[in-house]
């Protein structure tokens, strides 16, 4: 079993642990850390630059867990992250395809950041035509504070979607 942080648009090396894992859970006891990838990615455009996407969180005056982080809708977060995602991949081989799975996520809101992330990683999972992603696709949850070696699960940084548009359902098989 693996203890994985939550993550917006995971990173590809978060994935690679995921698919080696017999068994994952998310870690939702911890104290939200802010500027991480919780709820942030790094995607590169058509030319290469990298852009950092980040989902801004209500503020709070203490420390709260990650399973209670809200999400701010103050900003137009959702059309500017939208815009990027197919400024990014709008002529890669698989966001024509693609495009209408993640869709939903920038048109609706979502209250809790960890839905958001969730939901974000159910439809990767399927996209990946995977059948142990598909049974692990329901990830459990944490119910007392679990540390994991973050670093191993960020990698370079760049979400998973970076491979996803231009690998299809071979995003997952490490070449």
């Amino acid at each position: 079993m693996i203890v994985l942080p939550t993550a917006y648009l995971a990173p590809q090396a978060w994935y690679e642990a995921f698919l080696k894992a017999d068994e994952v859970q998310i870690e939702v006891q911890e104290s939200f850390v802010k500027q991480t990838y919780r709820n942030r990615c790094l995607i590169h455009d058509a030319q290469g630059n990298e852009i950092v996407l980040t989902v801004p969180v209500m503020k709070v005056e203490h420390k709260q867990l990650t399973q209670d982080v809200q999400i701010s809708y103050q900003q137009h977060w959702q059309h500017q992250h939208w815009m990027a995602l197919k400024s990014a991949y709008g002529k890669s081989p698989y966001w024509d395809y693609y495009a209408d799975f993640f869709a939903p996520f920038y048109t609706g809101q979502t209250k809790w950041l960890i839905e958001l992330n969730e939901g974000l990683h159910d439809v990767i999972v399927r996209l990946l035509h995977n059948q142990q992603n598909e049974q692990l696709a329901r990830l459990a949850h944490t119910t007392s504070y679990m540390q994991a070696d973050l670093e191993q699960y960020w990698g370079n940084g760049t979400s998973i979607l970076d491979t996803l548009m231009e690998r299809g359902p071979l995003a997952g098989v490490k070449e």
